[in-house]
């Protein structure tokens, strides 16, 4: 599991050899080195008693439900306006926005709670609202809340054994229920894995099966490559999804997936041009 001191050591690295890099670099360094230290501090902790977590897996589910998120309020929000902080020395979102995200944080106008479990189980509706009520860019708010909801899922994470789940064939994470954000293939025989958009928690998974929507068709599953780079975009014509994937056997397996996804924004971009979106 990758830690936040892999993370920034991985970003440093980009920004020196890549004048590219080093444009889009500063702000999610400053960002990560915020987070250093205070993993534990985001007031977010999983609550699990009571459940009976290998029933959940049986059946398909998840480990960790919504609904076993425990909040703490007042620690979340210093960890909340401390992001903000960040973003207004670093980032480029407008002053006044992240003015407007600060008041509303500081006197309780927005409840974290529902908006956590909003993002964690990919509705909008929430943070839409949210954004609507404060007058902000819905994006800005689900960028701030995921940061430290991924930071505590994360934590979780890094303490379950890799092999806690070697039936497990849903296109979901085993551990928080997102969606992968990046796949990866290791091993002599490219065995591929997905690794969780929010938990970073991997988990094996069918090489030729769409992660979207489940298509084995391999008439319509194939992928593109930019340069000699060993991340790659496998796309899925049957529900025009796609998914980065890198190849660790061609390299570049000690730099971080979540790094890695920063990295290859490029490939993000030409997907996009070929008309696939992200898996989501």
């Amino acid at each position: 599991m990758p830690t936040t001191e892999m993370k920034i050591f991985s970003l440093r690295q980009a920004a020196e050899s890549s004048s590219e890099y080093a444009a889009i670099t500063p702000l999610f360094i400053a960002v990560y080195e915020y987070i250093k230290g205070k993993e534990e501090m985001t007031g977010i902790s999983i609550d699990l008693s009571g459940v009976m977590q290998a029933e959940r897996t049986v059946k398909g589910f998840p480990m960790i439900s919504p609904i076993d998120l425990s909040i703490e309020r007042d620690t979340l929000v210093t960890f909340l306006l401390g992001i903000v902080s960040v973003l207004k020395q670093h980032g480029k979102e407008g002053d006044a926005s992240l003015e407007r995200v600060d008041r509303a944080l500081s006197s309780g106008e927005i409840d974290p709670k529902p908006l956590l479990q909003a993002i964690l189980e990919r509705r909008r509706g929430p943070l839409d609202e949210a954004a609507m009520k404060i007058d902000v860019p819905p994006p800005l708010v689900e960028y701030i809340f995921e940061i430290p909801l991924k930071t505590a899922l994360e934590q979780y994470a890094a303490g379950i054994p890799v092999d806690s789940f070697t039936d497990w064939q849903e296109n979901i994470c085993p551990v928080c229920g997102s969606r992968p954000g990046m796949a990866e293939l290791a091993g002599e025989e490219g065995r591929r894995h997905l690794s969780c958009s929010t938990c970073s928690f991997t988990w094996p998974f069918k090489r030729m099966k769409c992660p979207s929507c489940g298509n084995e068709d391999a008439e319509k599953l194939s992928y593109f490559t930019a340069g000699e780079g060993a991340t790659r975009v496998d796309t899925c014509r049957a529900c025009s999804r796609y998914i980065k994937t890198r190849d660790s056997r061609k390299g570049a397996c000690d730099v971080p997936l979540e790094v890695e996804d920063l990295l290859t924004i490029h490939l993000d971009l030409l997907a996009s041009r070929e008309g696939f979106e992200r898996g989501k």
